[in-house]
């Protein structure tokens, strides 16, 4: 459901809206609670549900469908990303900000091909978070300015380099010095397929040696911070 029909304009030429319906989905009260009185400061933004696991999350957008859901992407009860995908199908009409505390590119990545139109750190949410929300209203993807060149660098290494979404992210713990043993770990896997997947990323990118690894992703900003 885009707002495009319900746009007017007031005499000083600013655009108003009608409410934007938000169902604001974390389990943790605090911040639910945080998030509910920064967008309450919002004319146009109405915080019409809360909810705090995946199951309430579903209910609340059959049951009067919102124009954004924000999803936070650390609910204890699933994955929060593959609800997304879920979410997207069920109620097309509702598009979906996730949140999340882990600004990392290739989880940011990994949401936004689930179906969500906007990814915003928590800790950046006060300043976001409301641009966020009218942006997916409107139908159009917001990604933070700190996280867009991150984002950049890894689609261009998952589309030109075709390395996989767990290769690029192999990609980025090698280049910031950790053994396989600890990547094994990060990851859940064991140090034998962190081996086998540094040897396909150096076939794919040409590469012999962590030194020119590290000298790729330099290049291509797969470090940032």
């Amino acid at each position: 459901m885009h707002l495009g029909d319900e746009l007017s304009a007031d005499p000083r030429g600013r655009v108003l809206t009608v409410p934007i319906s938000v169902v604001l989905a974390d389990d943790h009260a605090l911040m639910r609670r945080s998030l509910r009185l920064l967008l309450d400061r919002e004319a146009d933004i109405e915080v019409i549900a809360e909810a705090r696991e995946l199951a309430s999350v579903a209910r609340h957008l059959q049951d009067d469908p919102p124009h954004v859901l924000i999803l936070d992407l650390s609910m204890p009860d699933g994955s929060s990303v593959e609800a997304i995908g879920q979410l997207r199908e069920r109620v097309p009409e509702t598009q979906i900000v996730a949140l999340t505390m882990d600004d990392n590119p290739t989880f940011a990545q990994r949401a936004l091909a689930a179906g969500a139109l906007g990814f915003v750190a928590k800790d950046l949410a006060d300043d976001e978070l409301p641009q966020a929300v009218r942006a997916a209203a409107r139908g159009e993807e917001y990604i933070s300015p700190r996280m867009a060149p991150r984002l950049d660098a890894i689609g261009r290494a998952l589309t030109e380099e075709k390395l996989s979404t767990r290769e690029v992210k192999v990609l980025r713990l090698i280049a910031h010095g950790h053994t396989s043993v600890e990547i094994a770990r990060k990851l859940h896997v064991s140090p034998r397929t962190v081996q086998t997947q540094r040897a396909h990323i150096l076939t794919k990118l040409g590469l012999g040696t962590r030194a020119e690894l590290v000298h790729y992703a330099l290049g291509r900003g797969l470090l940032r911070t």
